[in-house]
């Protein structure tokens, strides 16, 4: 229990560059202090996989991401063994050939269960696999280890993973599946937490240009014609370019400047044309 307070009182705080809401930062110590896997959902541009690399360098531990394709299956996170590289060796006189371990290449929650210290080990848009690969990790994530047919080795984890999971809501997660993991869904951040985020990476931002870009961002992701809404991100990304030009912060409603920096969708910007400001 005292382990759980201490993670509570000393776990993850926002960073220089990644400001969480105080909802979030609760889950993410409250999965540390259950040692449950965090599955965080949101829409895109909400910082779900920043989440991760915000973690890591607040704890100070290396993170270790799992990216996942429509083809990934479980079986990549463990282990894969190379018969082909094994094969050629033997055709040509390799020594070692025997050596069933050498061809034996650990994946992604392999290598975060044989880390010498503890790591976050992120996977990343677990719903873009089949349906039934959330179910092939129940194992390895209830009981920290899996076995190695070929060498008939049991990886186990020296350290237990910090495992922060993100979904985009494509396709849902069986019920076995979630019932193991801790839940957070991201809602898109309020003017006051946005102007925060801003600020951490631009904190010599002016408060005028500021306040014209959010009120037009915000304007833009009201309307419901807009087809793909524009995320944290992209109005980071345009306010940089609304400083390097210099931009009159009185010009950024009525002339909308650089705004495919934001819309990326010709009939969304077609949309925002056409609607009264």
């Amino acid at each position: 229990m005292a382990d759980n307070t201490q993670i509570m009182e000393n776990g993850f705080k926002s960073t220089a560059t990644y400001v969480a809401s105080e909802e979030l930062l609760a889950g993410v110590n409250i999965a540390m202090a259950l040692q449950k896997p965090l599955l965080v959902k949101g829409e895109p541009g909400t910082g779900k996989t920043m989440l991760a690399q915000a973690v890591a360098d607040s704890l100070g531990k290396k993170l270790i991401i799992w990216n996942i394709k429509s083809t990934t299956k479980a079986q990549d996170g463990l282990y894969m063994y190379d018969t082909i590289q094994r094969l050629y060796d033997g055709q040509f006189g390799e020594e070692g050939v025997d050596d069933i371990a050498r061809y034996i290449k650990l994946g992604k929650l392999g290598e975060a269960f044989e880390s010498d210290e503890q790591v976050i080990l992120l996977i990343d848009e677990i719903d873009k696999a089949d349906v039934e690969f959330p179910n092939d990790l129940l194992w390895e994530l209830d009981q920290m280890e899996f076995y190695i047919h070929e060498t008939k080795r049991t990886v186990k984890a020296k350290h237990r993973p910090i495992v922060i999971i993100t979904s985009n809501a494509e396709k849902e997660l069986p019920d076995a599946f979630l019932r193991r993991c801790i839940f957070h869904y991201i809602e898109f951040p309020n003017e006051e937490l946005m102007a925060e985020i801003v600020r951490s990476h631009y904190p010599d931002v002016e408060d005028n240009l500021l306040k014209n870009a959010m009120d037009v961002f915000y304007w833009i992701r009201s309307l419901r014609e807009v087809r793909k809404k524009p995320s944290t991100s992209e109005l980071i990304d345009w306010i940089n370019a609304l400083q390097i030009a210099g931009i009159p912060a009185d010009q950024i409603r009525e002339k909308l400047p650089f705004v495919g920096v934001v819309v990326k969708k010709d009939e969304d910007l077609e949309t925002i044309q056409h609607a009264p400001r």
